[in-house]
């Protein structure tokens, strides 16, 4: 099964150095983040082995985090599973929130105790992690020693880092030194922004921390910065192209001379060599690509495609590109009619018409579609134009809602819905104890505890009604509103389980019930919590044990993969383009406004801070905009989908 949308290709056996010459640090690119983490264990394991046969300690510089935990997931598994021993380790932790107490769900002791500590067999004398539970007058000297202690056992070995959206490296925000070491920070508002969800709300989140300076870092013998994911792509692009500048505090990793930058695809998406290849060498020339260079000149120049000439290509790298295909026009019109062809007001198919340059087949007339929604509103934010389109042209419309999405209602929503319920019912003694002990557990709660399994009970009713009445809004029968309930997602906290075989088999149960001709699924690879990367890799597993198992509906069925809350699809790569027009818009915005839980303050709004309605709006608008400057007709907004082949 295809396990990639990513349509680019770009000549892997031309000189290295030409293809990296934008590049100022050394970047591997691997397919994925579970290869990338593979890599790298296997870069942390072999020095470990090295220095055992060498009898001596190999001292390791850890990060926490998102993206660490599948290395730390492999050096486990190559402990338990291949007899790798972390006797003769020391590792150093980058960083930890203060005050933060060691015990607590949010300290970074508690995190790498889960991950790997009580998973190998690490001297404990030798794990070094910063203290967040100091007394101030005691900050200073504990970073002297920290710094000390790394020097007496003759420096990092391997350094491993993350970064963060403003190009920090551990907690060394802009405006750091190159020269800084050890020592107590204040935290940057974006910083705490990003944080915000891991605390229940950016006012949980401490405003300072202990961090190893970028001169410590910079002391390593050797230093491995991941990043995966497209949220990570801008700032990617700076640190491994930019200028050295404090503002931005990786690149000052450029001036190590043994620094490699692990990226998955996601997260190399806009370096030269990727996005612009034909800047950098010769291509091997393809559709996609071809499409892809001539939005990006037509973009360039602010000029219609059909307006682009020989010169333009020419003068941009793209000779060759002329020379193969023969003349601008030719490559102008074939262009211009791929991206006429995407465009369709009939997101079900056109019953009757001839399909063969439409995105979706005539027939089977009406279609059945089955819409994935990761969390309750994903489906009306990001398509919500496409699913109104859809039921008024007849076809059968299911929506799936993958996850409760019960962590994202606020405690008072809950009191607000059992003072209701009280008012209803004001005889009823038991729900009147029922809420004293609501209240008294809501009045005693501390950030980011967790809540009973009975708030979150009803935490995910609300959320359940408020999908229920988008549904009835927009034509949905209440019936054909599927809550799966994931399990992975059930754990009351940011932090989710690994999707199960569970999860997949609820997925396979709904498909083979349903049986659609069309799968609707969201393609959100930014979601800066991640469910919407899970959902979407648990509904890839579902088709492919359908496939393997020889379900026939399987025959006749497009799965589109649709964006919008996080991001959008670029021009190039989108496949089916729906316009909405003003009236349509409007009925889109009254859908998400039926998630009244997630209106005007959602409890995890990520780096965006516009409500998730414009969010969907300026983002639907954007892409009808962008088609109308390549020279397409122009509308009032556009939603934008990619097929997954399989």
């Amino acid at each position: 099964m295809t396990k990639t949308i990513n349509k680019q290709q770009i000549t892997s056996d031309a000189n290295l150095a030409e293809i990296q010459k934008f590049e100022k640090v050394n970047t591997l690119i691997h397919e994925d983040a579970d290869r990338a983490s593979y890599f790298v264990a296997t870069e942390i394991a072999k020095l470990i082995k090295k220095r055992q046969a060498e009898g001596k300690m190999a001292i390791l510089g850890l990060a926490t985090g998102s993206t660490p935990t599948k290395v730390y997931d492999y050096l486990v598994k190559f402990h338990k599973e291949d007899g790798l021993s972390f006797k003769n380790v020391a590792t150093f932790n980058l960083d930890e929130y203060y005050p933060m107490h060691p015990k607590s769900i949010h300290s970074y002791v508690r995190f790498m105790n889960e991950h790997l500590f009580n998973h190998i067999d690490i001297n404990r004398k030798n794990v070094h992690i910063p203290d967040g539970n100091l007394h101030t007058s005691d900050i200073r000297p504990f970073c002297d020693a920290y710094e000390q202690r790394i020097q007496d056992l003759g420096g990092i070995d391997i350094q491993i880092l993350g970064i963060g959206r403003t190009g920090h490296i551990g907690f060394n925000e802009p405006g750091s030194s190159i020269h800084s070491k050890t020592r107590l920070v204040r935290l940057d508002r974006v910083t705490k922004l990003d944080a915000a969800s891991d605390f229940f709300g950016e006012e949980n989140v401490p405003q300072r921390a202990i961090t190893m300076g970028v001169g410590t870092i910079m002391a390593a013998k050797r230093i491995i910065l991941m990043a995966w994911g497209e949220g990570k792509s801008h700032i990617v692009k700076e640190a491994v192209e930019g200028k050295i500048r404090e503002t931005v505090p990786a690149t000052f990793l450029q001036k190590h001379t043994q620094c490699d930058f692990i990226l998955d695809q996601a997260a190399a998406s806009f370096l030269t060599r990727v996005e612009t290849p034909w800047l950098v060498g010769e291509v091997i020339w393809n559709d996609f690509l071809i499409k892809k260079a001539t939005i990006w000149l037509s973009e360039k120049l602010s000029k219609a495609i059909l307006k682009l000439t020989n010169e333009d290509y020419n003068e941009y790298g793209m000779g060759n590109l002329v020379a193969e295909i023969g003349s601008a026009e030719q490559i102008n019109l074939k262009v211009f009619n791929q991206l006429q062809a995407t465009i369709t007001g009939w997101p079900g198919g056109k019953p009757n018409a001839d399909d063969s340059h439409r995105p979706e087949r005539a027939l089977p007339y009406p279609k059945t579609a089955l819409i994935f929604s990761p969390h309750p509103d994903d489906d009306v934010i990001s398509m919500g134009g496409t699913l109104l389109r859809l039921v008024d042209q007849g076809h059968e419309v299911h929506v799936a809602y993958q996850t409760s999405g019960n962590i994202a209602v606020f405690d008072d929503e809950v009191i607000r819905f059992l003072d209701f319920a009280l008012e209803i019912e004001k005889g009823d003694e038991k729900l009147k104890t029922k809420m004293k002990e609501v209240r008294e557990f809501l009045n005693n709660k501390k950030p980011g505890q967790i809540d009973s399994s009975e708030i979150q009970e009803y935490k995910g009713l609300i959320r359940k009604g408020e999908a229920l009445a988008a549904c009835r809004y927009c034509g949905v029968k209440e019936a054909h509103a599927h809550f799966m309930n994931l399990p992975f997602y059930e754990t009351g906290a940011v932090k989710k389980k690994p999707h199960s075989e569970k999860d997949i088999q609820l997925t396979v149960d709904l498909l083979n019930k349903v049986q659609p001709h069309q799968i609707f699924a969201a393609g959100d690879l930014s979601d800066p919590h991640g469910t919407h990367r899970v959902c979407l890799q648990i509904i890839y597993l579902a088709l492919e044990q359908l496939k393997t198992s020889g379900a026939q509906w399987l025959k006749d069925c497009k799965v589109w993969l649709y964006r919008g809350a996080w991001q959008e699809w670029d021009i190039a790569s989108m496949e089916m383009a729906v316009p909405i027009g003003p009236k349509d818009m409007q009925r889109k915005i009254n859908a998400i406004f039926k998630h009244q839980s997630q209106k005007d303050s959602a409890m995890f709004p990520g780096n965006d801070e516009r409500e998730f309605w414009q969010r969907a709006q300026q983002r639907n608008t954007e892409t009808a905009a962008k088609y109308n400057a390549l020279g397409l007709a122009e509308y009032e907004a556009m939603e934008g989908f990619v097929q997954y082949h399989f």
